[in-house]
């Protein structure tokens, strides 16, 4: 990112406020942790129903009707998270283009949304199919790098 960019972006006064009001960023944490438990909550009981897992009678349901019934909370979820994610990464720009966990977790979403788009993309779900449940167990997998990754960003 253009250093000017990020320059300008960190004393933009909006940016300066959301750095700097007490309660703003821990409250933006609060909800962006939020918003990712739903989103990977949801999933969660998707894939492991796709993965054939029987976890308190998850079997006894078909795959396709837990999916319609999370995807509204999967969506909104994730669009809380990016929401609240994009308010972060506004408020501390500079830092969080440098910062390698960041970056990282940014490329693993992007292979999450991949990952979903050519699963839906495939039809109905089919949880007898082995290339379903691969993309199911790459699913999980690619949301615990997200999760872990999120939580490296203070740290690296």
């Amino acid at each position: 990112m253009n250093l000017s960019l990020t320059q300008a972006l960190h004393d933009w006064p909006f940016a300066v406020w959301l750095r700097t009001a007490p309660l703003v960023y821990p409250g933006l944490e609060a909800l962006h942790l939020i918003a990712i438990a739903t989103t990977f909550g949801t999933l969660l009981i998707v894939d492991l129903r796709l993965l054939n897992v029987g976890l308190f009678g998850l079997r006894q349901f078909d795959v396709n009707a837990i999916a319609k019934a999370v995807l509204p909370w999967t969506l909104l979820g994730f669009l809380f998270a990016a929401i609240t994610g994009s308010l972060m990464f506004l408020s501390r720009a500079s830092d969080f283009v440098a910062n390698t966990a960041f970056l990282l977790k940014m490329l693993v979403l992007f292979a999450a949304g991949t990952n979903a788009g050519i699963l839906h993309s495939r039809g109905s779900l089919d949880p007898t199919n082995f290339i379903t449940k691969c993309q199911a167990g790459l699913s999980l997998l690619i949301w615990l790098a997200v999760i872990v990754c999120g939580r490296w960003i203070a740290y690296v």
